[in-house]
Formats: structure tokens, C-alpha cells, sequence
């Protein structure tokens, strides 16, 4: 086991302020695998402050030298890989094969992403008679989730490091090992001190603290909801600038014409992704009435391939969730979509056979749910399908959007005009065309409760400047 008793701050790693530590553990085994410090107020204002330092000197260097700062940071994190994947395995669970070709690799790819960007962002522009400056916001508090503990990281660290921001980053309580590996990969790249700082700790603690600062500018926060709710309050008091992406609970709208079998298929691989904790997962499937009972029977078939086990081990499809509540949580929603009436068709609330230690969950499939069960409505966050019936493709478009939420979806039709025509009228901020690749320069982010504000290319720098006009 791991003792970490520092916190990078202002280019050095120096002993954290208290002698709380947190436990890291790992959710396969429920072995404690690490300790890290546990952050205080005090931690995250000395972080602060060396942001604060910092961003004078940082906001006025060269965009081609934030470039070359940030692609240097790419080629760290990519010479890195294998033992950020092993990390990220130990402390979330997710399948090695998973940590090697998502968790590990997507972060490279968009950290360059933004490298280019700030080589060839039009930082100033001439509209009419002004010339518009577009500038850094400030010092940014990032406040990141544990299920994608390095992506989401890098989606808000790199683009506020283009836009010449400094940053303070609280990574989550239950993955803090690999944003201590992103620490050492910015040092390494020659980021100058006070421009990138870390602080772990409890979110009630140190993440509220940094919400609270006075010294903040915009604080980024990925995570639930209702947690959301509560920093936008805190930072307008503030009059603070927010960047929210919170919770989804995304449909995969299924037309007449459609490749069924290929959506079917696609759908299920994309709900048991990362054990199902993915705020974008397509948790409900639409089907019309007339295919209804062959897509229930395709998504049992394709659940049955996902084996559940030691997530180092290559026959592993899926590995546990992150810890004991989120185990609970899951199998408490498997529990209650039973007793609302939804017919179980594969999986159920029991622990995997076989599988009693450990954080594991069986991957679920319902059939039968109607929009006023739990688990049509709720974010799950687990690998938990609920597939819905509709008559008509008015029906299909009112059960879609009769959500809170609004951050992915997908659409599949026999033609790409009529997929495209029913995603317009949907109420999300992200839409896959039968089967559409995932793209990095697409802006993330979502309607409603999903969130304020976009992630990932050019609308995601945007987030971190602020735009100031002088007329001539």
C-alpha cells in the first residue's frame, strides 16, 4: 500500500496542511490500495493563491507556447499510458482492456486536440469597427468524477490551459491516484509553477471550499445533479461563471427501417461501458410495438456475452462499480424496477455468481417499463437497460423527451434524413446517427439538468475566455 502525504502546489509537492488521509480502494478486492491526503481549506487556498500568482505570467504567454506546453504534455501522457490504464484499473474497476483503449488513450488524443487549438484559436478577431479580444477567464477551479478519473481531468485542465487560465483541480475521493499521475505529467512538460495545482479531498471539504473561494473565477464541476445544483448557488453568490455537466439519462430511439439487430447490439455495448457508469449511456431503448419482443430477446442474447469478474483478467467484460454505495445504489434501483412491475429479462439484483467480494454488479436488462417507473426516469449508473414500447413516432419522440434530463441520445432509421429529422426534435445536447462514431471535437454537453455549458473542441476552449471589444 501507497502512503501520498503531498499536494502539488505551485510546482512542488508539499506536505498537505492536515493530517487527514483518505483511503483509496480498490473496488475489486475492496482492498485499501493507497492513502491520500485529505485536503482542507487551507490546502485549497494556498493552491489558490499560487494559481492566483500564476496567471498574469501564464494569461501572457503565447498561444504557440501554451501549445507546445500542452502537446508536451500529450507526448507525457502517452509515454505513460500502461500505468495510467493499471492505475485507473486498481482504483475504479474498469477492465484493463477498457483503461488501455478509452480511459487511457481518449485523454491523449484530446490533450492534443487542444494543442492544435491554441496554435490556431482566433484569439482576436476585427468585427466592423472593434477589435475583439478573446481572454482568459481567470483561475479555474476543475472539480472531477471518478468514472472517466484522467478524460475528465483533461477536458477541463487542457482546454483552460489553451485559453491561458490557471487551474486548481479536486479530483474525486475515490480516484485521486490518477490525477497525481496527470500532477507528475504536467511538471514534466514544463508547465511553469502555479499554472496547474492539485488538491485532493472530500468534496464537503475541499471541493466546496474551492466552490466558496473568492479568488476563483469559474468553477468546472462534472458530477451529479443535485450536487450541481448546489455549486451553481455557491458560485452566484459570487457572481461566479459555472461550467455544469451533470446527469443524463439518454434514450436510443429505435424507427421502422432501422437495422434492429445492429442498434440492439450497439445499444447494449454502449449501457455495460465502463460497468454502466457513464452519464451519456443510453439507459433507455425505444422500439416500436411491432419489434418490440425481438429487440427484448436480441438485448437478453447480447447481455448473456458480458462476463463479470477480475477486471485484469482478459475473459473480464465487465468489472465491479467503484464502491460499496454505488453497488448498493444499483442493485437497490434493480430491486425497485422489480417491484414496480418491469419484467426482468436478464440479470437481477443478486451478486454474480461467483462473486461475492468485490463492488460487482449484474448486467440488467427490463422490458415492459413504462415513463413513470423509477428506472425509466432515474439516473442509475450502472449497466441497467430499460427498454420502452411506443405505437407511434410521435409517441416515441414524447417518451424521449419526457426527461429531466437531456445529454446524449442516439437514433436509428432505415435512411440518414429521417434519423436526422427525429434527432432535431430531440431535447439533448448529443445525438448518434445510426451508430455515429464518437468525435472529439464535438461539443459535450447538455439540455435541461444535464448541465451548463459544453466540453471537448473549440466550444469547449470557449468555455475558459471571456470576450472584451475596443471600437475605433
Amino acid at each position: 500500500m501507497k502512503h501520498h502525504d503531498a499536494m502539488f502546489i505551485d510546482g512542488t509537492w508539499r506536505p498537505a496542511a492536515g493530517a487527514g488521509t483518505i483511503e483509496v480502494v480498490n473496488p475489486a478486492d475492496e482492498r485499501v490500495i493507497a492513502t491520500v491526503p485529505a485536503g482542507t481549506a487551507e490546502d485549497v487556498d494556498a493552491a489558490v493563491r499560487a494559481a492566483r500568482a500564476a496567471l498574469p505570467g501564464w494569461a501572457a504567454t503565447a498561444p504557440a507556447e501554451r501549445a507546445a506546453r500542452l502537446t508536451e504534455l500529450r507526448d507525457q501522457l502517452a509515454a505513460r499510458t500502461e500505468e495510467i490504464a493499471r492505475t485507473i484499473t486498481a482504483e475504479l474497476g474498469t477492465t484493463l482492456g477498457f483503461s488501455r483503449r478509452v480511459q487511457a488513450a481518449l485523454p491523449v488524443v484530446v490533450t492534443g486536440s487542444y494543442a492544435e487549438l491554441a496554435a490556431s484559436y482566433p484569439f482576436e478577431e476585427r468585427i466592423g469597427n472593434s477589435t475583439v479580444f478573446h481572454e482568459p477567464v481567470g483561475v479555474v477551479a476543475a472539480i472531477t468524477p471518478w468514472n472517466y478519473p484522467l478524460h475528465q481531468v483533461v477536458n477541463k485542465v487542457a482546454p483552460a490551459l489553451a485559453a491561458g487560465c490557471t487551474v486548481v483541480l479536486k479530483p474525486a475521493e475515490d480516484t485521486p491516484l490518477t490525477a497525481q499521475l496527470f500532477a507528475e505529467c504536467v511538471a514534466a512538460a514544463g508547465v511553469p509553477a502555479g499554472v496547474f495545482n492539485l488538491v485532493t479531498g472530500l468534496g464537503h471539504v475541499a471541493g466546496q471550499a474551492l466552490a466558496e473561494h473568492p479568488d476563483v473565477d469559474l468553477v468546472s464541476f462534472t458530477g451529479s445533479t443535485a450536487v450541481g445544483r448546489k455549486i451553481g448557488a455557491i458560485a452566484g453568490g459570487d457572481v461566479k461563471r459555472v461550467a455544469l455537466e451533470l446527469g443524463g439519462k439518454s434514450a436510443n430511439v429505435i424507427l421502422p427501417g432501422a437495422d434492429l439487430d445492429k442498434a440492439v447490439q450497439v445499444n447494449i455495448a454502449d449501457v455495460m461501458r465502463n460497468s454502466g457508469q457513464s452519464c451519456n449511456a443510453l439507459t433507455r431503448m425505444l422500439v416500436h410495438a411491432d419489434q418490440y419482443e425481438e429487440a427484448v430477446a436480441l438485448a437478453a442474447q447480447g447481455v448473456s456475452g458480458y462476463v463479470v469478474g477480475d477486471p485484469e483478467d482478459d475473459a473480464s467484460r465487465l468489472g465491479p462499480v467503484v464502491n460499496a454505495r454505488q453497488r448498493d445504489r444499483v442493485r437497490g434501483y434493480i430491486e425497485r424496477g422489480v417491484q414496480e412491475g418491469a419484467r426482468l429479462v436478464a440479470g437481477g439484483p443478486d451478486a454474480p455468481e461467483g462473486l461475492q467480494r468485490g463492488y460487482f454488479v449484474r448486467p440488467t436488462v427490463f422490458a415492459d417499463v413504462t415513463t413513470d417507473m423509477a428506472i425509466a426516469q432515474e439516473e442509475i449508473f450502472g449497466p441497467v437497460l430499460s427498454i420502452l414500447k411506443y405505437e407511434s413516432e410521435e409517441e416515441a419522440l414524447r417518451i424521449a423527451n419526457d426527461s429531466a434530463y437531456g445529454l446524449g441520445g442516439a437514433v436509428w432509421a432505415g435512411d440518414k434524413e429521417t434519423a436526422v429529422a427525429f434527432a432535431r426534435r430531440l431535447d439533448t445536447g448529443q445525438v448518434d446517427i445510426n451508430g455515429g462514431r464518437f468525435n472529439p471535437l464535438a461539443p459535450f454537453g447538455g439540455y435541461k439538468q444535464s448541465g451548463v455549458g459544453r466540453e471537448l473542441g473549440p466550444h469547449g476552449l470557449a468555455e475558459y475566455l471571456q470576450t472584451k471589444s475596443l471600437q475605433f
